[in-house]
């Protein structure tokens, strides 16, 4: 029997372009990250796609450099209009919330967040996006108010009610942005959507935006990746495909799935929660099809060299916060860095086809390189404002659980200084006894997303809440050593305190993904250590071996 289009490009590219999951992934500047355009010149169109963006406003920030962030997506577009005059924004996968199911708590500031990332939208010029799951938090009517909000067309052929088929004219050619959507939840839909099995609305969403005009045709597919790639099999006449999950759960992130050719349709799926962007640049000379023009045959090479560049980033940012690692070993470590990131950047893209139409690819990291849009940035202020007046009222009167019978409360630093003053002096130079003033300082500190971590003993009993902490602000002595009330009674019982707080406490807390990755808690011990807290001498230094 012989195998189908779709068997035989998964089969004969397992190497190749299913290795290719960060192969294409690029700076904005199209440098030593992934393949530039060469000597090409501007696409006709570039379209830029996004999966599965879930309510993701921007990363928490509580390390360097992390990924994500409409106003740095703004900065990115902004900063690319000259390589790509003509470009579309389209998404697939949940867009709005990051939980499939209302937060009661939190109901009032996930709405709003879902209006200010709504604004963004039509700000950022999001052309049409196919909804997932979550976007129905609020109920159908609420969900098509966020669309219009947006601007952007709701694009779901198969949901009842919905247009299938969004047709927009872009670097003088008809782009039809076709909607398919299973947005389910453990086999159910949301309440009130009628969802028919997208295999049966695939052909006429085809017929449909062919007939409006449409001469390129890009699939928004929110389901799962299997169901994705052979409805893409079943119609060719897709240039590209964006894939996003039919539901999300959780703020974990995850990273960008392998792009796929099926036949000359190009499959993308980026990384969730905006982390990633994929820049797919068509150069028509004649039409349809699109050749592969992004060399995707060295994507297992660049996968491998650009997974040693971001390892081998991550942990120099922390060895370099040592002050026990020789600079001479550092030193080395960025010599070896350098190397790397000129290997990649000598794996260039093949020249452009001689005669046809074809496509480049890349994978763009949403990071901070190029700044925040302003008028972005003061939407998301405007939000977070808006977010701590309510909040402020709305758990005015908010008290941590009480504290049962035989355990303890919490006292607050400066009750534990009185018995221990250089243990508080060593914390109070580190930036653990400055963590509420970095949410007062962007009006986030009766953010419920975000204060969790900025105090101590936060909703425990006898703790802090998000209004009810003036004792317990920042990451205070009890945060690692456990409540102090009853060891202030009796002292000299060391069964009543953590006297040597595991490492990994601080993981299990906060210092997590996606807060942060790669963190070593045994090294980041030492720099919370000092006379009269500790001895950061035995530690075990961190090796760069």
């Amino acid at each position: 029997m012989r195998p189908g289009p779709l068997a035989l490009a998964l089969s004969l590219s397992v190497s190749a372009t299913l290795a290719a999951c960060q192969g294409c992934k690029g700076a904005p500047s199209g440098d030593a990250r992934g393949p530039s355009a060469g000597d090409a010149g501007p696409p006709t169109l570039r379209l830029y796609l996004m999966s599965t963006v879930a309510g993701a406003l921007e990363p928490c920030g509580c390390s360097k450099d992390q990924l994500g962030g409409v106003d740095k997506l703004g900065a990115l577009l902004a900063a690319e209009s000259k390589r790509a005059p003509a470009s579309a924004v389209a998404a697939a996968g949940p867009l709005f919330f990051l939980e499939p199911k209302p937060r009661a708590e939190q109901s009032t500031q996930d709405t709003w967040k879902a209006e200010a990332l709504a604004d963004a939208w039509k700000q950022l010029g999001l052309a049409a996006f196919s909804p997932g799951y979550n976007d129905w938090v609020g109920g159908d009517e609420a969900l098509r108010k966020l669309a219009a909000r947006s601007g952007a067309a709701l694009v779901g052929a198969n949901l009842a009610g919905a247009s299938g088929v969004e047709v927009r004219e872009l670097g003088g050619q008809k782009v039809g942005f076709i909607g398919l959507t299973t947005p389910e939840l453990r086999g159910a839909a949301p309440s009130g959507v009628t969802v028919t099995p997208p295999a049966d609305r695939l052909a006429g969403a085809v017929a449909e935006a062919k007939q409006r005009g449409a001469t390129i045709l890009v699939g928004l597919f929110t389901m799962n990746r299997g169901l994705a790639l052979r409805l893409t099999e079943a119609a060719p006449e897709l240039a590209v495909v964006a894939v996003g999950k039919p539901f999300a759960e959780g703020d974990l992130n995850d990273k960008p799935a392998p792009p796929a050719l099926i036949g000359q349709t190009l499959v993308v799926e980026t990384a969730n929660h905006l982390q990633t962007v994929a820049a797919v640049d068509l150069y028509v000379r004649g039409g349809p099809p699109f050749q592969d023009g992004a060399g995707l045959a060295r994507a297992a090479e660049r996968l491998a060299l650009s997974r040693r560049i971001d390892e081998l980033t991550g942990k120099l940012r922390g060895w370099e916060l040592n002050k026990t690692i020789p600079e001479a070993d550092l030193a080395a470590r960025r010599d070896e860095l350098r190397k790397l990131e000129r290997e990649l950047a000598a794996l260039s893209t093949p020249p452009a086809p001689q005669s046809g139409s074809y496509f480049r690819y890349q994978m763009l990291d949403v990071k901070g390189g190029l700044g925040e849009a302003p008028a972005l940035q003061a939407s998301m202020q405007g939000y977070y404002r808006r977010v701590n007046d309510h909040n402020r009222a709305a758990f005015a009167g908010r008290r941590a659980p009480k504290v049962p019978d035989g355990e303890s409360g919490y006292l607050g630093a400066a009750a534990c200084g009185v018995c221990h003053p250089g243990a508080l002096e060593v914390w109070k130079k580190t930036p653990h006894a400055r963590a509420y003033a970095t949410l007062s300082a962007q009006a986030k500190e009766f953010n419920l997303d975000c204060v969790s971590c900025h105090v101590t003993g936060y909703e425990r009993p006898g703790g802090s809440t998000v209004t009810d902490n003036a004792s317990l602000q920042d990451v205070q002595c009890e945060a690692c050593h456990g409540p102090g009330a009853r060891h202030k009674e009796a002292p000299s019982d060391r069964s009543r305190i953590t006297r040597q707080p595991r490492p990994e406490s601080c993981v299990d807390g906060c210092h997590h993904p996606p807060h942060v990755e790669g963190f070593d808690p045994a090294a980041k011990m030492r720099l919370v250590l000092g006379p009269g807290h500790g001895d950061p001498g035995k530690w075990p230094a961190p090796t760069t071996k």
